[in-house]
């Protein structure tokens, strides 16, 4: 069976992922700081660790685990996000940090840790957003938030230019409005045009092929025109 890691695998999109690789065969490492629905779910074949990535110890509690039980990481999905909706003066430094804790630092961390058992063919796939893309429609109260998201996109883009030789792929799909609990939590009563299940069954496919056509690239998946 091949392995694949999905973080915030909890709700929303990653709990979907989970489940698709999970049918399809897949040894799923699913990654969480609330697992309890993921352990409802009773699959076999999907394994969850409870942790914030944003925690040193938790993420060598994650190293050890792919240590003991992992020979090689096939597909690896940087879901986890953190948003905070503020007006840009009432951001503090620790809001900024807390957001670029997760949605950057975490997703360095944890590609740093996986790379010994990323292989010739390993697809990583980091999830970003619009928000994200230089030129797209930006929204008030999102600073830390889409900066971040900037970030990230960048991150990955020197990850594929440094790992080229080692056949490892690095892509970034930026998102357009899903209908997430997040989404939810941070803009109430707004009304997205697709579902969680939808986005999920595009990225797994994605996660599955797109490394055969891209590699350092960022696509925006998007309904809307930026």
């Amino acid at each position: 069976m091949k392995n694949v890691i999905v973080t915030g695998a909890s709700r929303g999109i990653g709990f979907e992922l989970i489940q698709l690789f999970a049918k399809n065969d897949y040894n799923v490492l699913a990654i969480s700081r609330n697992i309890d629905p993921i352990e409802k779910l009773q699959v076999k074949n999907i394994t969850s660790i409870s942790a914030d990535l944003s925690e040193a110890l938790d993420l060598e509690r994650i190293s050890t685990y792919i240590k003991d039980n992992l020979n090689q990481i096939d597909i690896l999905i940087h879901n986890a996000g953190a948003l905070i909706n503020k007006p840009f003066t009432e951001l503090s430094s620790e809001d900024f940090i807390n957001v670029y804790k997760v949605n950057v630092f975490a997703v360095a961390e944890l590609t740093k840790l996986s790379i010994p058992y990323l292989k010739k063919g390993s697809h990583v796939v980091t999830i970003s957003s619009m928000g994200g893309i230089q030129g797209s429609l930006k929204f008030p109260g999102l600073a830390a938030y889409s900066s971040s998201k900037g970030a990230v996109i960048t991150l990955m883009e020197l990850l594929a230019e440094e790992y080229k030789d080692t056949g490892i792929v690095f892509n970034t799909l930026a998102l357009g409005a899903v209908q997430t609990e997040m989404l939810q939590e941070a803009f109430p009563g707004y009304e997205a045009p697709v579902t969680p299940a939808q986005m999920a069954d595009y990225i797994y496919n994605f996660a599955l092929n797109g490394n055969t056509v891209y590699n350092g690239k960022v696509l925006q998946v998007s309904l809307s025109t930026p």
